[in-house]
């Protein structure tokens, strides 16, 4: 047989394009293409007539020695077969075996034909490789993927896809079934609109929507959908089904934690507010925009403190800002002054820390003001308090002094004239001791009084001072002073205008008016009549009246700090108690006011008395 087809079989099979080689019953190669000896690199080789099983190792040998004793019985075999050569060239072949047959349909042997799938199964590897990352992916991504074919609508869902509706792998979906997993309501009228947009309309969506899994479960997804074309014509839908519930719970978590913080910022009795490295806000809290005049953040948002505030304070702040920036030390309670551009000032005490990145880079600052209004106004009470507290101690220690001065002396006339009272013998004596004791009587009672008075002005402190008419006042004094001008041939000049009004204590008023007036009489000088000048003119926060004479003046430099002290007196007139002008300061500092002297020796003096316009 083999003598006889040889010539044939080898110029038949030789010129064969392909791999393929013939093998009798004992295994043996009758004959083989070039391109089956190329294939496997036997074309220098002496390979006819060898036993087909040395070409390979062991186990292929096993492998195609089974194979092949199965084609000897007649049957049609394959497989893909995994062999490197003896240079070393991995392959992957794709053999079929069939029956070879004589013309008498004898079983001669097998014919054996290779296909190279080297590059197949290579790629299939890959892709392989790449399903299983793609699955790895969808795994931990939890993204499923989806198809729709229009023609034929059939929808086709990735196992993803079905475990994220929770049903079971060999779940058969359509369009329907999976518009009805959506939540009734806003998602499934969405998802329902979308598909039909893109089916009719060709637009592709990527939406967050709601779904209700198979077991009743609700899930948050982004389902997405593009159409393909084909001729012009859109004949599927393609897409993406990702569950993101994990992620908008995050979302609404951090919100809600946000509105709370918010709320908390909002609601704090400070003013807090973060700038950016331009010192530019970025976040404001209601207390700062209402102090800003604001109702909305976005109306301060991106404005620096050069927006908000004068010049001269934004400068101030802007340099704190760039040291906490710079040395990232916070700057704690310190006390500073807002003035807006409105020109209204505000005290604050105000503290800026760092604000940092996670790599501990500054971003800005954070900084929290408290508005120390009433504390600033407190402490000013408190110290106008101490300063009154202060004034009144020292009056009180002065009048303790008076006091104690002034009884002890009358005390100790009174002892005296008793004494020689008592061992006097003479009636006429005793007559004009007792004269002497009625005179030290009525001193004592006088110092009394005087004294009582000053504890009276000393101690209202609930005064009600009433607008008063000032030239009515003045008029209603000099009538009662009419007598001792006349006497004295004095002439009072009176400038104020009718419509002056001052706000003080009516009896106060009256009593300084007297007290001024007549120290302006008494204290004349002895070579001219006396005149008397009123005067009076408007400041922002008094109203001040001014009484000018021509008297004997006082020597301010010698008695100046003596001038409104009690019982002290500059000249030597025996009507002087030295008591007047002491009262009259008292009087006009318990209504909130004061008293200024100018005064020149033999020329006169002038008395200003400031009356507080404030109610």
């Amino acid at each position: 047989m083999k003598a006889i087809g040889t010539h044939v079989y080898d110029y038949l099979v030789q010129q064969l394009p392909q791999p393929i080689a013939l093998i009798n019953t004992n295994f043996e190669l009758v004959t083989a293409s070039r391109a089956w000896k190329d294939y496997f690199e036997k074309a220098n080789q002496s390979v006819i007539g060898n036993t087909i099983l040395k070409l390979w190792d062991t186990t292929g040998s096993t492998l195609w020695e089974k194979q092949l004793r199965k084609s000897f019985n007649g049957h049609i075999e394959s497989g893909i077969q995994y062999w490197t050569s003896e240079e070393g060239r991995e392959r992957w072949c794709k053999w079929t075996t069939t029956p070879w047959r004589d013309a008498n349909e004898n079983i001669l042997g097998a014919i054996l034909k290779v296909e190279d799938v080297s590059d197949q199964m290579e790629q299939e590897a890959k892709y392989e490789k790449l399903e299983s990352l793609l699955r790895d992916q969808s795994e931990i991504t939890k993204v499923g993927i989806w198809e729709y074919h229009i023609d034929t609508d059939q929808l086709s869902w990735s196992e993803m896809t079905k475990k994220i509706h929770e049903v079971p792998l060999d779940f058969v979906p359509s369009v329907e079934t999976g518009i009805n997993f959506y939540k009734q309501g806003h998602s499934r009228n969405t998802i329902a609109m979308l598909i039909h947009n893109g089916i009719h309309r060709g637009i592709a969506w990527n939406e967050k929507l709601q779904v209700v899994t198979a077991k009743g479960n609700e899930r948050w997804v982004i389902a997405a959908g593009k159409p393909l074309y084909q001729n012009n014509k859109i004949t599927r839908l393609v897409g993406t089904f990702q569950d993101v519930t994990q992620q908008v719970a995050q979302e609404i978590k951090t919100r809600e934690s946000e509105q709370l913080l918010r709320t908390l910022v909002d609601n704090l009795p400070l003013n807090v507010f973060i700038k950016d490295l331009e010192s530019r806000k970025v976040l404001v809290n209601k207390a700062e925009c209402d102090y800003l005049g604001v109702d909305d953040p976005n109306a301060v948002l991106g404005k620096s403190d050069f927006d908000l505030y004068e010049n001269d304070i934004a400068q101030i702040s802007r340099d704190e800002d760039l040291q906490v920036i710079k040395t990232q030390q916070p700057i704690l309670g310190k006390r500073t002054i807002g003035v807006k551009k409105n020109g209204n000032s505000t005290p604050f005490l105000t503290s800026k820390i760092p604000w940092l990145n996670l790599k501990g880079e500054s971003k800005g600052i954070i900084g929290i003001s408290v508005d120390i209004s009433e504390i600033v106004q407190k402490e000013n009470q408190l110290k106008d308090l101490i300063n009154v507290t202060a004034i009144q101690n020292k009056k009180l220690i002065n009048f303790a002094h008076i006091v104690s001065h002034n009884l002890r002396s009358h005390t100790a006339n009174f002892a005296m004239l008793l004494d020689i009272l008592v061992k006097e013998k003479e009636d006429v004596e005793k007559e004009r001791i007792l004269e002497m004791l009625g005179e030290a009587s009525d001193n004592l009672m006088g110092t009394l009084e005087n004294l009582n008075e000053v504890i009276d002005i000393s101690t209202n402190v609930n005064l009600e001072r009433k607008s008063l008419n000032l030239n009515e006042q003045i008029t209603k004094v000099m009538q009662n002073l009419s007598a001792i001008l006349q006497q004295n041939h004095g002439k009072v000049v009176n400038e104020i205008s009718d419509q002056v009004h001052v706000k003080a204590v009516p009896a106060y008023l009256e009593s300084i008016l007297f007290n001024l007036l007549t120290n302006a009489v008494r204290y004349r000088h002895p070579d001219r009549t006396p005149e008397i000048t009123l005067t009076s003119r408007w400041e922002k926060e008094h109203t001040i009246f001014s009484i000018k004479d021509n008297g004997l003046g006082i020597d301010l430099s010698r008695y100046g700090n003596k001038l409104f002290g009690m019982y002290k007196t500059f000249h030597n007139n025996k009507d002087a108690r030295g008591i007047g002008l002491y009262i009259t300061k008292n009087q006009i500092e318990a209504m909130g006011g004061t008293i200024m002297a100018c005064s020149e020796v033999n020329v006169g003096s002038v008395f200003s008395v400031y009356f507080k316009n404030e109610a």
